[in-house]
C-alpha cells in the first residue's frame, strides 16, 4: 500500500460515521423516500466525494486526485445499471416502499466489506503475478459484450443461488415484519422476506463488483484511489435509486453505453504494457459515450412520446388528415 494505514482508517470511521447519521438520524423510522429527499441526498452523497477528491488533489497530487476522479465515474455510471436491477427484486418481492431504503442500507455496508475484500486480493495478485492484468482485461471485455447483448434478457431472482440456498436453510415468515430482518414467534428465531431481499441485493452487486473492480484497476492501481472512488460511488447509491426510481425508461440505452466504456476500459488494460492511455483521455472518453448516451435516450423518448401524442390525435380525428389534403390540393379559386 502507498497510502499509511492510517489513512485507510480516517476514510473508513469517516465513512461508518455518515452511514451511522444516515440510518439513525434521518432514517431511523421508516418511510417512503420523496423524489425531493432522494434529490438532495444524492447532491450531498456528490458533494462528499467531490470533498475527498479535493482531499486527494491537495495531499497526493494532481493525477491521483484525476485517478480518482475517473474511476468515481465510471464506478457511479456502473452502479446506476445496479439501479435496474434491484428495482426488478423490489418489484418481484413485493416489497412496500418504505421498507427499501434499510434494503439498500445495509447492502452498502455490505458491499463496502466485500470490494475492500476484492480490492486488497486484486492488488496483492496483480503485484504477485503481473499478468493477471490480461485477465482482469478479458473479464471486463467479456462483461462488456454480455452487458451489450443481453437487452432481451429477462433478469429472475428465482434463478439466485444463494435465495435458494436461503430457502432450504432458514425458517421464514409469510409476511413481512416491518423493517425487521429477523424476528421470533413462539420461541423460534425466523427470517422474514426482507432478509431473502437483502441477501439477493448482496448476492447480485457482488456479481456487479466482478466487473466493475478490475475496470478501475485499469484507471489505477493504486488500491487506496479504487476503494475511495469505488465507495464514495456506491455511498451514493440508495438515493441515485429513489431518484432514478420513476425515470428508468428515460435511460434506455443506458447498457450500450455501459458496455462501450466496459470494452474500452478492457482494452486498455490489455495494451497497457505497450502503451499507457493517459488518465484524461480515458475520462474525457466515459464522459462523452455517458453524454451521447443519455442525449439519444432522452430524444428517443421525446419522439416516442410525439409519435404516441400523433397516434392519439388522429384516432380522435380521423378525418383531419384527409381534410387538411384536400384543402391544400384545391385549385385557387374553386
Amino acid at each position: 500500500m502507498t497510502e499509511p494505514i492510517w489513512a485507510w482508517g480516517v476514510f473508513l470511521l469517516a465513512v461508518l460515521f455518515m452511514l451511522a447519521v444516515d440510518l439513525g438520524v434521518f432514517h431511523r423510522k421508516a418511510h417512503v423516500v420523496s423524489f425531493k429527499e432522494a434529490a438532495i441526498w444524492s447532491v450531498v452523497w456528490v458533494v462528499v466525494a467531490l470533498i475527498v477528491n479535493g482531499v486527494v488533489w491537495a495531499w497526493l497530487g494532481r493525477q491521483k486526485a484525476l485517478e480518482f476522479f475517473t474511476g468515481y465515474l465510471v464506478e457511479k455510471a456502473l452502479s446506476a445499471d445496479n439501479i435496474f436491477v434491484f428495482a426488478v427484486i423490489f418489484n418481484y418481492f413485493a416489497v412496500p416502499p418504505e421498507y427499501r431504503h434499510r434494503v439498500l442500507f445495509w447492502g452498502v455496508l455490505g458491499a463496502i466489506v466485500f470490494r475492500l475484500a476484492f480490492i486488497l486480493a486484486g492488488t496483492a495478485l496483480l503485484k504477485k503475478f503481473h499478468w493477471i492484468i490480461y485477465v482482469f482485461g478479458a473479464i471486463v471485455i467479456v462483461s462488456g459484450i454480455k452487458l451489450f447483448t443481453r437487452r432481451d434478457e429477462q433478469i429472475d431472482p428465482e434463478r439466485n443461488p444463494v435465495l435458494r440456498l436461503a430457502r432450504k436453510l432458514l425458517p421464514i415468515t409469510p409476511n413481512y415484519h416491518g423493517q425487521k430482518f429477523f424476528v421470533r414467534i413462539e420461541d423460534k428465531f425466523m427470517a422474514t422476506p426482507l432478509m431473502l431481499v437483502l441477501l439477493v441485493v448482496e448476492s447480485t452487486d457482488i456479481v456487479f463488483a466482478v466487473d466493475s473492480i478490475p475496470a478501475i484497476f485499469a484507471i489505477t492501481r493504486d488500491p487506496f484511489i479504487v476503494f475511495t472512488s469505488n465507495v464514495c460511488a456506491i455511498l451514493g447509491l440508495r438515493a441515485l435509486y429513489f431518484l432514478l426510481e420513476g425515470m428508468m425508461r428515460l435511460f434506455r440505452y443506458l447498457d450500450e453505453g455501459l458496455a462501450i466504456i466496459l470494452v474500452f476500459i478492457g482494452v486498455k488494460m490489455l495494451v497497457s504494457e505497450f502503451y499507457k492511455i493517459p488518465t484524461v483521455v480515458a475520462l474525457g472518453f466515459v464522459v462523452l459515450v455517458l453524454t451521447v448516451t443519455i442525449v439519444l435516450s432522452l430524444m428517443a423518448e421525446r419522439r416516442e412520446k410525439m409519435l404516441s401524442e400523433l397516434t392519439k390525435f388522429s384516432a380522435v380525428n380521423p378525418d383531419t388528415t384527409g381534410s387538411s389534403e384536400e384543402i391544400e390540393t384545391k385549385p385557387k379559386g374553386s
